[in-house]
């Protein structure tokens, strides 16, 4: 095979995996039905470019129909290349809205400098997708988060704020009126990498948050490159863990009734899927952690 076939060859097997990833994640979750107008939030960055332009290509073989529109928030951040993502959009054919509003602004003047921006603009950029979206008529926001985004998170609410608690690849807003989907959530940051490559995405780099330094996700993204590498495997089980959740086996009260645990030869609900003392048998953890025992993937049609 030559060079050129090869190259060919790889860029449509790394699109096929991203395109089943996309899917089974929608279809795991009810992301996206039919008739619904899904608003699709580019940023200009890897994730986003690759979100809209999968959709894109799943909508076109998709059993049910729904709309994309491609949203951008022109944050006026200084020296924000205006053109650069309307003219894509435009070559692309698809429907877009640029919405101003200078958030900039505002997060320099409130957050002293040296702190992280990322709280509040995030808080105000969400108020205003959520402003559009409603404009729009859009059913669903699609956010580009992907798996290594809410590993990052799983671990920075554990060690930072106590809590067992990443990001939902399906959210209703406080308010009840938006459903957020994240279309990229079983998809591994180094495929979006890859992918941003072959197809020579006009990537905008964001010099607001996305850069600071010292931030403590960058942090929790070492340490999971550095699992990957040195532990082939961890980071996979990591994901997986998210999806088998044993709540008889851990301590909170909200989510087991411990308190009214009694002797019983009948098990329903929880207590019955938590395959009892086995979830946690220190043989079978044991096993595991000495690579003898093998257990099944979550099925992501990897």
């Amino acid at each position: 095979m030559s060079d050129i076939r090869k190259v060919v060859f790889e860029e449509n097997k790394l699109e096929k995996k991203l395109c089943r990833l996309v899917g089974q994640a929608i279809g795991d979750f009810g992301m996206i039905e039919d008739g619904d107008k899904v608003m699709v939030c580019l940023s200009g960055g890897k994730d986003s470019y690759a979100m809209l332009d999968i959709l894109l290509k799943l909508r076109e073989r998709a059993p049910i129909d729904f709309e994309i529109v491609a949203v951008n928030l022109d944050q006026k951040q200084p020296g924000f290349p205006e053109d650069i993502l309307p003219n894509y959009l435009k070559a692309l054919g698809v429907q877009y809205h640029i919405e101003n509003q200078d958030t900039y602004s505002i997060v320099k003047r409130v957050i002293p400098e040296g702190k992280t921006t990322c709280g509040l603009c995030s808080r105000l950029r969400r108020g205003i997708l959520y402003r559009v979206a409603d404009e729009l008529g859009a059913t669903k926001i699609a956010l580009g988060h992907h798996r290594d985004d809410i590993l990052e998170t799983l671990l920075l609410n554990m060690f930072f704020a106590g809590k067992l608690k990443a990001m939902p690849p399906k959210l209703r807003s406080d308010d009840g009126k938006h459903i957020v989907i994240r279309p990229l959530a079983y998809v591994p940051e180094k495929l979006l990498e890859r992918y941003a490559v072959d197809m020579s995405f006009p990537i905008i780099p964001c010099n607001l948050c996305g850069s600071q330094p010292n931030m403590q996700r960058g942090a929790m993204k070492d340490m999971l490159r550095d699992w990957e590498k040195k532990h082939p495997g961890r980071v996979e089980n990591l994901f997986r863990s998210m999806h088998h959740i044993v709540p008889s086996h851990l301590l909170d009260g909200e989510a087991f009734d411990f308190k009214n645990l009694e002797i019983s030869t009948e098990l329903s609900g929880i207590a019955a899927r938590s395959t009892g003392d086995k979830a946690i048998d220190e043989t079978e953890i044991d096993e595991l952690a000495c690579g003898t025992l093998i257990q099944g993937p979550y099925n992501p049609s990897l």
